[in-house]
């Protein structure tokens, strides 16, 4: 525990990344080095959960919708990473070290793999959901399941196996996993965070459960753990939101205990003697680090000049590829233990020497190049110092989802705003003892949802008003925190003086003229599956709606649900602008649009087409302005009766937005 605290800060302050000085003081204090700690079962296998982990971590931050739009990216760069190392590193076994073909093709396979060791570096600068990443990590299940194939075929060969059953149960047992895992997981988690909401520990402890399953069935099926628990991650990516409490307990375990333990018992392994131990291991050890280090940047390279990568972009992909340790150990020691030769103790000591050398290269170079990338992001993407966006949440006391509301906010708050949350309670005076009880009360429950907010590690700013008027509590609130985003919650029931939600939320539509999300959220955004976006006639000429789609993306960006719009068409509709506005709104997230016939056809599609695990959003306008139309009045009450699922009503500011830097993409 001291080396996990002292170890980042003292190599932060010579602006070296933390995960260094833990592998190399794992060096010093290790078996081969002072002896202060045996690597001992305890440190194996701790070091084995947090590899587990980091594969799981890396699969749960991959920004699925990209992942899923750009998979050619990926699958052309594991394709190279793997490939281009496989055969130069075969040549090199053969022509360099003089090993027979099968011993050639499993030394390759030893660099062909790679392990994101720097991922952390990558987790802590937030540049995971950079293309680039999302190719590299995305990459690293076909670089590693190809080169754990070819593992899997050198030892069966040396034992004489190699025959048609071999080739028929390692093809179906990977179907059967890939798939099983693929369609079983998504329907379990929603289930169950649909089901489970007593306690949150429950929903860590699940989350836990699908990891190590997963990474067991993997073992079962032939192929290594990280496989499982990738896919684990990738499974559950969008049932689990980046910005929600659980994420940040998923990351806080992973990153105080479990990684560093990983990279602790990756420097345990290095032993410098071995280069007194005679030319061979120097001769393995430098064949390899040449090898790796041509041939991967030679992979990052072609990819980066197929996409159009910048330099920065190009080094981050070689410098999180080049990274070894996991698959490269279990290589080389499955080869040892089943008598592959040219697999001696010089081979194992050249690829241990090898790790240590990536394992200080790879973190610096990928500090150095990401910080760059998220330099480059923070320019040009959001300067909270133009506009920053203040998000206000009212609450009441009788609401039975404020927690769900608070989510809500969460979700559309900009991902590097260090603004608060603010929440407020409007308590209407009656009498002075019932009035102190009542603000009493508002106070302990907006303590519950400040606590709820922690867990997030998100500010929340709560205060209560004393208003007769609850509408006028709330413009207030919003007038003197300089409010940019209001979400309101609504229960879909009616009122006797309603127009179109109410008397409260129509007041308060009618006094302000920010961006404001009036939501009926009655399900966890987590087990959202599909944003569906339905926008009125002309609505796209509205000053505020790229401000609305922003928000509507970033919604989609962090339930990883695709948007599905529907454009009600009344003789004028152009779906031709309404994708091109869509898509020069930042962040970058699929959406398919298709004009329906009318409000009649509107309601036509949404009864065949809308499911309860769809997030209803509806582009509204307040009256007089651009895109208002009558139906939008009663079309609220029309969605409560069509979904039993969450549906938001987004009233664009009705400004002009000065800025439109916070929300449109620059080219």
């Amino acid at each position: 525990m001291v080396i996990f605290l002292v170890a980042p800060l003292v190599l932060g302050r010579y602006r070296l990344p933390g995960i260094v000085g833990i592998i190399l003081v794992g060096a010093a204090i290790g078996p081969n080095g002072l002896y202060l700690l045996e690597r001992d079962e305890t440190i194996e296998l701790l070091g084995e959960v947090g590899l587990i982990y980091l594969m799981f971590v890396a699969g749960l931050e991959i920004n699925v919708n990209q992942f899923v739009e750009y998979r050619e990216r990926s699958l052309l760069f594991g394709l190279a990473s793997f490939l281009i190392p496989q055969v130069v590193a075969t040549a090199v076994g053969v022509s360099v070290l003089g090993l027979e073909l099968p011993s050639a093709l499993l030394f390759a396979a030893i660099i062909s793999s790679h392990t994101l060791l720097a991922y952390p570096v990558v987790n802590r600068l937030g540049i995971a959901t950079n293309e680039a990443m999302t190719a590299t990590i995305g990459g690293t299940i076909i670089t590693d399941t190809f080169a754990l194939l070819v593992l899997a075929v050198v030892v069966a060969s040396v034992g004489g196996a190699l025959e048609a059953a071999f080739w028929l149960q390692l093809a179906i047992g990977l179907t059967v996993f890939f798939v099983g895992i693929w369609l079983v997981v998504p329907r379990l988690g929603r289930w169950f965070f649909a089901t489970v909401s007593e306690e949150s520990y429950l929903e860590f402890l699940f989350v836990m459960a699908v990891l190590f399953g997963c990474a067991f069935l993997a073992e079962l099926v032939g192929v290594e753990h990280i496989i499982g628990a990738f896919l684990a991650g990738l499974t559950l990516n969008r049932l689990i939101p980046e910005t929600g409490p659980l994420m940040n307990r998923i990351e806080f375990v992973g990153n105080a205990l479990f990684i560093p333990f990983f990279l602790l018992s990756v420097g345990m392994l290095v032993d410098v003697r071995v280069v007194l131990e005679g030319p061979a291991t120097l001769v393995v050890a430098g064949s390899l680090l040449v090898t790796v280090v041509i041939t991967k940047y030679a992979a990052a390279w072609l990819t980066g000049r197929v996409y159009d990568y910048d330099g920065d972009e190009v080094l981050a992909i070689f410098g999180l590829s080049v990274g070894q340790a996991a698959a490269a150990l279990a290589i080389v020691q499955v080869g040892f233990d089943a008598g592959v030769p040219g697999f001696d103790g010089a081979m194992i000591n050249g690829v241990v020497l090898m790790i240590l050398v990536v394992s200080l290269f790879s973190p610096a170079l990928v500090d150095r190049a990401g910080t760059a990338i998220a330099t480059a992001r923070e320019r040009e993407a959001y300067d909270p110092s133009e506009t920053p966006q203040r998000i206000l949440v009212p609450v009441s006391p009788d609401s039975r989802y404020r927690e769900s509301l608070l989510d809500l906010a969460l979700t559309v708050r900009e991902r590097r705003s260090e603004e608060p949350i603010h929440v407020t309670s409007v308590v209407r005076p009656e009498g002075l003892r019932h009035t102190e009880a009542a603000v009493a009360r508002a106070e302990e429950f907006l303590e519950d949802l400040t606590t709820y907010a922690s867990g997030a590690e998100v500010p929340i700013d709560a205060h209560t008003r004393v208003e007769h008027n609850v509408a006028t509590g709330i413009v207030r609130s919003t007038v003197e925190n300089r409010i940019t985003t209001l979400v309101i919650g609504w229960d879909g029931a009616a009122s006797r003086t309603q127009r179109v939600f109410g008397h409260v939320i129509d007041r308060v539509l009618t006094r302000t003229t920010k961006l404001t999300l009036v939501a009926r959220v009655r399900r966890r955004l987590g087990t959202t599956e599909r944003i569906l976006l339905i926008l009125p006639p002309a609505i796209q000429y509205n000053d505020g709606v790229a401000e609305a789609l922003h928000t509507v993306k970033l919604v989609s960006e962090d339930t990883g649900a695709p948007v599905r719009g529907l454009v009600v068409d009344d003789g004028s509709a152009d779906l031709e602008d309404v994708e091109t506005l869509f898509d020069g709104v930042e962040p970058d997230v699929p959406g398919q649009f298709e004009a329906v016939d009318g409000w009649d056809g509107l309601e036509s599609a949404l009864r065949q087409q809308a499911r309860p695990s769809d997030l209803l959003v509806c582009l509204s306008a307040r009256r007089g302005d651009v895109g208002w139309h009558p139906e939008l009045q009663t079309l609220p009450k029309r969605l409560s009766r069509l979904t039993d699922g969450n549906f938001v009503i987004a009233y664009p500011a009705s400004e002009g937005q000065e800025d439109d830097r916070q929300f449109l993409q620059l080219q």
